[in-house]
């Protein structure tokens, strides 16, 4: 055989019908670009939980809103006649102690309960994301001023910081704004952690590297690519921390060091009603109750955002 002479070859070729590359290969351009926030929303819209949660959490949010559409109950008037009174006609949960309505409480306290959890949220978000993300993403001396002053309001418990502002601060003074910077004031170090440690895995990302080396700015930088790329987690901890904050709120009315006696809240019913547990426990356990579904709506719906935002966690599953 001459050396210029090809080898023969046999090539085995599978049949059209056991490989069906035109379905593997097809690409709908038609299509949205996937990103992790629509990935996350698919994730969330196929788990029964974001549903009950969300439901639940909507439902607090509407009567905080308008509690009118529940009750036409004035919440404040109370008459002795009908001091611990089971429930009857019109007035289904019964009566306090001071005669007051159960039910039509309930329903107003919800306003002051969300109220001061949105107040607290937006302060402890706010001030949480300008410390993390000038902190992480600036770094050197920024960083560590920062991070020291963080460190300083980090261990403060803030219920304590809170318990010590609010003694202080004359009862007349005493407002939903007021109680919502005592909280808000010493909850925001987490938050600024979390998203300082995201921005300094993300600022180093090759999109970065290439927005700076165009000429960007890098304020630019941070608010256009590192910010929205590592805001994630810190949805995550405003949703869990908007029930920490009304647990606070209930905490604080609770000890009698909370919102003036005429502003409606879970807490100070709670802490009314805890004479009357051997009489009438009913009135300690309804503003329970619903102190609790509520907060536990909040928690599972920010469980739900947090396995939707974590690709490794959708995964799993």
């Amino acid at each position: 055989m001459s050396n210029n002479t090809p080898l023969s070859r046999t090539h085995f070729v599978a049949p059209l019908d056991e490989t069906p590359l035109v379905a593997v290969d097809k690409v709908s351009v038609n299509a949205k670009p996937s990103n992790l926030y629509r990935d996350a929303w698919r994730d969330m819209r196929g788990r029964p939980l974001f549903y009950i949660a969300g439901a639940i959490a909507l439902l607090a949010i509407v009567v905080a809103a308008v509690p009118s559409w529940f009750t036409n109950i004035d919440p404040q008037f109370c008459n002795l006649d009908f001091s611990n009174d089971p429930s009857s006609g019109g007035h289904i949960l019964g009566y306090t102690k001071q005669g007051c309505d159960v039910y039509a409480r309930i329903i107003f306290g919800t306003r002051t309960s969300l109220s001061v959890g949105l107040l607290v949220t937006l302060i402890v978000t706010v001030l949480g994301v300008i410390i993390g993300a000038l902190s992480g993403f600036y770094g050197r001396w920024v960083d560590a001023v920062l991070s020291r002053i963080s460190d300083i309001f980090f261990a403060i418990p803030y219920i304590l910081a809170a318990v010590v502002i609010m003694s202080v601060v004359a009862r007349e003074a005493r407002s939903i704004l007021v109680l919502s910077l005592a909280i808000g004031l010493f909850a925001w170090p987490s938050t600024a952690r979390v998203l300082r440690g995201q921005i300094l895995s993300v600022k180093n990302s090759d999109y970065v590297t290439s927005a700076t080396a165009l000429g960007v700015s890098p304020f630019r930088v941070l608010l256009r690519h590192v910010l929205p790329n590592s805001i994630a987690p810190v949805i995550v901890i405003t949703t869990i921390g908007f029930a920490g904050a009304i647990v606070a709120e209930a905490t604080l009315s609770f000890l009698g060091i909370g919102l003036p006696s005429e502003v409606m809240s879970w807490g100070k019913d709670i802490s009314e009603a805890q004479g009357d547990l051997r009489n009438n426990p009913m009135t300690l356990i309804w503003p329970s109750i619903a102190l609790s579904v509520t907060v536990l709506s909040f928690i599972l719906l920010g469980e739900v955002v947090r396995d939707a935002l974590d690709p490794k966690a959708r995964a799993r599953r």
